[in-house]
């Protein structure tokens, strides 16, 4: 049983299972989710500079994004191991308030979505700045992690308003 308003990770008496794909057709499937970091503009401008002593941090919290898309599957009780075929990831400075902006896009050629990957990408690059930015400004927050747009399968394209 399922449709628009179903939850299709329970079955029928309730209980939590991983959801039967494979009759699903297979397409591309791409999302696109985004979240940002607010911190001390000190904290920026060190980070800015290249003087944060852990050395790279946009660089290190780019590949932790990448590797994690890849692991989703492995954090995500119901989720599945997908064939990536290809993830984007910006980490964009910005002021007022200080913070980096994280923008992950993933694509697969497959059965299911991959908008927990994005997502996921979005919250481990976000925590890896985090980390390496704790020292010097324990305040920091993460917020506004949000899927962006989805696109492909049955329901096609989804978009944030």
């Amino acid at each position: 049983m399922s449709g628009p308003n179903t939850l299709n990770h329970f079955n029928m008496l309730g209980e939590a299972h991983m959801v039967d794909v494979g009759e699903k057709v297979v397409t591309t499937r791409v999302a696109l989710a985004a979240g940002e970091i607010i911190m001390a503009d000190s904290t920026l401008e060190r980070i800015e500079s290249g003087r944060m002593g852990k050395g790279d941090v946009l660089g290190v919290a780019r590949i932790a994004a990448i590797q994690a898309t890849k692991r989703t599957w492995e954090l995500i009780p119901l989720a599945h191991p997908l064939l990536l075929t290809g993830v984007e990831v910006e980490l964009t400075p910005a002021h007022d308030p200080a913070r980096i902006v994280c923008r992950a896009e993933v694509h697969c050629v497959g059965q299911t979505g991959v908008e927990m990957e994005a997502l996921t990408a979005v919250s481990v690059g976000l925590l890896t700045i985090y980390d390496m930015c704790k020292a010097i400004d324990r305040g920091m927050l993460l917020q506004n992690t949000r899927l962006l747009r989805k696109d492909g399968g049955k329901t096609g394209l989804w978009e944030r308003d």
